[in-house]
Parts: C-alpha cells; structure tokens; sequence
C-alpha cells in the first residue's frame, strides 16, 4: 500500500464565504466542518483523510496536509471536471502537491519525531456525574475529566493526555515519554449532527518508535482518535527527537 502525502493551499476567507453560503454550523463557523463538506464535494467522502489545516498567525491562506491513496496529480484530474466556482475559489488545485509515503519507508525500531492534532475525548460506557453535570452512557467526555472524576488521584492534564495518546499507539508504536510533550491545549466548541459541542483541543509534539511496519502504515492511514475526519488525528512526522533531550514546555 503506497499512501500520499497531499499539501494544498487554502484560501481562508474564501473556505468562510463557502462554508456561509452552504450554512455549515450551528452559530459559529467549524473550520474543520466546513473542510469536511468541501473536501468531501471536490474529492470524495474521505479521500483526503486525515487532514490538518495549518495556519500561520495573521495569515489570510493556509496549508492543508492530508493522507490519500491516490496523488495529487490523479486527485486534481477527477476534481477540475467536477468542483464548483465557489470551491476552486477556497482550494488552489493548480498548486496542489504529493509525495509517496510507501509501507516499506518503515522498519521496526525505526524512530520518527511526529505533530498530532487530537480531540482526547472517550465514549462513556457508563453515565458519569462530573460536577453538577451528568453525562449519560455512550456520551463522548474529555478523557481527563471522566478520569479525575473516576479516579482519586492528581494526575495533571497533560499526563492523562498522554496516556489517552500512547493506548491509541498500541499494537503500532511506542511513544517515547521522555521526548513528547503536549503542546498545546484549548477548549473549543465544534459541530457535529446539528449540535455544537465544547471539549478539549489538543496538540502534542514527540518521538515514537514502530513496533509494527504494516500497522504504522494502516495507523497513518486512518489517523488517531475520533473526528479524523474533520481534521483532528493526522500524524505529521518529523526528524525524532535526541535521545536524553529533556521535554519543555508542557502545556498546563
């Protein structure tokens, strides 16, 4: 299986004046949301996931990267006899770029520094009462809430996070504690099936080692957590971190 990465740039006041136009949200504007719909109408349902939208601050364009099986050059072919103005508007298919990304790039033991977007939330297999506020069975709950509430321990955000994180790399690789760190964290509202939905935003920067070629390559594929499709679980990678370079800059 030969996997592509996809860079596309994104025009971010023409994807606003799309997804209006197309009344994407509930009340306030999900930039993942409206990727989801326009990405789905131009290639596909699911072509180009997982994906992340990379902004720089102040910038009026972004850089959207994805996972696909196909490359840029056949994605554009089938897209430009299809999208609409208002579309090719929002994505530059002309400036749309890919590179291989094949299975056998990945070896056991290899190391890999990696960039993931996640939403570190868990499906409640029980109601659970935080708070004033209970949660009923199957209710989808930040994952360091339901286990402060679970649990008597202290246990800071970030080292819940970071467990949530390794148990979703079982079976494919190991994260490297000493070299990931969470980035960035915020709480953020999106819509899903009409209804706006508040939880955590996380962004974790580290250092993995595969366990398994085949299910990296799968892993990569099908991304990390839920709502990879909306541009959350994307598993950027990166040069792997110095072994014995201590992590900084935790996020609280």
């Amino acid at each position: 299986m030969t996997l592509h990465l996809i860079h596309l740039p994104i025009d971010l006041r023409a994807l606003h004046a799309w997804g209006e136009a197309r009344g994407v949200g509930k009340g306030i504007f999900d930039e993942g949301l409206a990727l989801h719909h326009l990405l789905g109408e131009t290639f596909g349902a699911a072509v180009l996931q997982p994906f992340r939208l990379m902004v720089a601050p102040r910038a009026r364009s972004g850089a959207l990267y994805a996972y696909a099986a196909q490359s840029a050059e056949d994605l554009a072919t089938t897209a430009q006899t299809i999208i609409d103005p208002a579309a090719s508007a929002a994505i530059a298919l002309e400036q749309m770029r890919s590179h291989p990304r094949p299975e056998a790039s990945w070896t056991r033991g290899q190391r890999l520094g990696f960039d993931v977007r996640v939403r570190p939330t868990v499906r409640l297999a029980s109601p659970l009462t935080v708070g004033r506020e209970t949660f009923r069975k199957g209710a989808e709950v930040d994952a360091y809430l339901a286990h402060v509430a679970r649990s008597d321990d202290t246990a800071e955000r970030a080292a819940v996070y970071f467990d949530w994180l390794a148990a979703r790399f079982a079976g494919v690789a190991e994260l490297e504690a000493d070299l990931t760190r969470l980035a960035r964290y915020e709480r953020r509202r999106i819509v899903r099936n009409g209804r706006v939905a508040e939880g955590p935003d996380a962004t974790f920067h580290g250092t993995l080692t595969i366990d398994n070629p085949a299910a990296f390559a799968r892993f990569l594929a099908r991304g990390v957590g839920r709502h990879t499709t909306y541009g959350y679980g994307m598993l950027m990678l990166r040069p792997p971190g110095k072994t014995g370079q201590a992590k900084t800059g935790t996020a609280a």
